[in-house]
């Protein structure tokens, strides 16, 4: 593979997300070069923008490969305060967005890209491998800000307190041009560029480290190819937890490597013959190499090969022995003021009924104080993520209904359907369209409260109700075929993978080609241990929960035939709503 020369950008722009227009530019193929459909994305560090990657792609991008760099939001010509975002998470969004765009206008194909990212870029690109599960070639990582070297003492504690007085602080960078690099060129073209900021949001700043915490913590869940550039005397960022980060990683290609005089703009340094050699190098292996197999990523995922352990409720540290002993101690004195808490005793917290009152987001209780505990209850990080993540299956299902051709009745499954809410509401508001929905559950008492909800609004005569079970192959015999089928709040409860690929070769052969699959995902949760020692489910036991990496079912799905069109990811990633698409049966 050749090496480009100069070539000229194009610029561009798209519309993202939340609907902000974001710039970004585009160098094609070299005039006369056969175009490989290889595409490189490059992602800037904090505080620049995609101008500054230009001698990247020259140096780096192949002939026959693509290449394309945005200037993230907030930064360069692309909409935002400067060096500003709602939080770091809606730059992983924005960076999704990207890409489906590039799919989606300019013909890129997911798994014929490979990525390379600096500092903060480097977060970004790999918080969205690891919670949208992208197939794309490899990842390049430069200096990686997963841990800021902000020199203040508790900087951090400062910072979230200053937040809760000020929400639109910011903080002017410590940063000078000589702490970067060594080449005395690239320390004044970034201390001469205009475009280049300054500022940075102190909520993006915790929400970043927050976000890389995560992330560093579940790097196991990622089994791309990734190359890690460290620099030696980097002044901005921390080398631990990039090295933790490696370390946990599940990649059957990974490789380290440390230039120690370089400082944190390793890519912009006086010598860069090792990083650029070692980048060509790795962009060629990652081409060479075959995209992960799907069995693979069932079977041998690192959260696949802890499944066993789960089943044996580890005994907790003496710290969190009394902890939890405090929490079951005010549950089962306090908790029955609590209409909430009450009713997980009762049903399991990980019931229908239980998910159905969080939906509804009502604080109630007894004796005034009860719903002062109730609303403390409804505000858990994992409730809160439930109810967004109500949002995503509502918008999701609205998709999937609006692309089926008008004058069809649109058929829709629901399995493990709960109380019905989130898909029963939905179709409320396509009141002009004709459907046939079933609603499946295990257990009557859930049936009952979906039947009587689709009375509610109006829905009774469109609506079928059935006990079955979705991990029993007989409950899939029938005759009926499903434009939509929904599988939400079902897979995050089951540690086995077969009990999974049941119920997904079930649906599919009750698929219409070209029907769409909904199903949600839980790829990590922050409370497993409290949970896990403090409340039951379903069947009155620990609720023992197996958090599966989106690559991981995302492979199941395909393994059934389906192919994942897209994922909406919550708060702090906990939960994920994907759509696929099913060509037939």
């Amino acid at each position: 593979m050749s090496q480009a020369v100069s070539r000229a950008a194009q610029e561009n722009g798209f519309f993202s997300h939340d609907g902000a227009r974001l710039f970004y530019r585009h160098w094609p193929v070299q005039p006369g070069v056969s175009d490989s459909g290889r595409v490189i994305v490059l992602l800037h560090r904090g505080h620049e923008h995609s101008g500054r990657v230009q001698q990247l792609v020259d140096a780096l991008v192949p002939q026959d490969c693509s290449a394309y760099a945005w200037d993230a939001r907030g930064h360069g010509y692309s909409h935002g305060k400067r060096g500003d975002a709602p939080d770091f998470m809606c730059l992983v969004k924005d960076f999704e967005a990207f890409i489906q765009h590039l799919q989606s206008v300019h013909g890129c194909q997911q798994e014929q890209i490979l990525i390379i990212a600096n500092s903060v870029g480097a977060v970004i690109a790999s918080t969205w491998i690891h919670d949208y599960a992208p197939c794309v070639r490899g990842l390049v990582m430069a200096a990686s800000a997963f841990d800021i070297n902000l020199y203040v003492p508790l900087a951090k504690p400062a910072l979230r307190l200053g937040l809760r007085l000020q929400p639109e602080l910011n903080v002017t960078s410590y940063v000078r041009a000589g702490m970067l690099t060594h080449c005395e060129a690239e320390a004044k073209s970034y201390e001469t560029d205009p475009l280049v900021t300054k500022n940075i949001s102190a909520r993006v700043l915790i929400d970043l480290a927050d976000t890389a915490q995560r992330v560093v913590a579940d790097a196991a869940a990622i089994d791309l190819p990734v190359l890690m550039l460290v620099a030696g005397k980097d002044y901005v960022v921390k080398t631990a937890a990039q090295q933790a980060f490696y370390d946990r990683l599940s990649s059957a290609l990974k490789r380290w490597v440390y230039l120690p005089e370089a400082h944190h703009a390793l890519l912009y340094e006086k010598d860069t013959s090792v990083a650029f050699s070692e980048i060509r190098k790795f962009i060629q292996e990652c081409y060479a190499l075959a995209m992960p197999e799907l069995k693979q990523r069932v079977i041998q995922s690192a959260s696949a090969q802890r499944e066993l352990q789960l089943q044996d409720l580890p005994a907790p540290g003496i710290a969190n022995r009394v902890a939890f002993g405090v929490q079951r101690l005010m549950m089962r004195h306090l908790g029955w003021l609590s209409e909430g808490i009450t009713l997980g005793m009762q049903t399991g917290f990980d019931s229908g009924a239980s998910l159905d009152y969080v939906y509804r987001n009502r604080a109630s209780g007894k004796l005034g104080i009860g719903a002062l505990i109730d609303r403390g209850y409804l505000d858990a990080i994992g409730w809160r993520g439930i109810r967004e993540r109500k949002q995503h299956l509502e918008k999701m299902l609205s998709l999937a209904i609006a692309a089926v051709p008008e004058g069809q009745t649109i058929r829709i499954l629901d399995l493990a359907t709960g109380g019905g809410r989130y898909l029963l509401e939905t179709v409320k508001r396509f009141g002009n369209r004709q459907f046939e929905i079933e609603l499946r559950d295990y257990v009557q008492s859930n049936l009952d409260a979906a039947s009587a909800l689709a009375k509610q609004l109006g829905l009774a005569e469109q609506v079928r109700c059935r006990r079955c079970d979705a991990f029993s192959a007989d409950s899939y015999q029938d005759e009926t075929r499903f434009h939509i089928v929904v599988i939400s709040g079902l897979f995050e409860l089951f540690s086995d993978n077969n009990l999974l690929n049941t119920a997904l070769q079930g649906v599919r052969r009750q698929m219409l080609p070209g029907a769409k699959l909904i199903y949600t995902g839980q790829p990590w949760h922050p409370q497993l241990d409290m949970i896990a020692h403090t409340l039951t489910n379903h069947q009155g036991k620990p609720w023992v929960m197996r958090p599966r990496p989106q690559a991981e079912l995302d492979a199941l799905v395909a393994l059934a035939g389906g192919q994942k069109l897209q994922s909406l990811v919550g708060i702090q990633g906990i939960f994920s709503v994907s759509l696929a698409e099913f060509a037939a049966p």
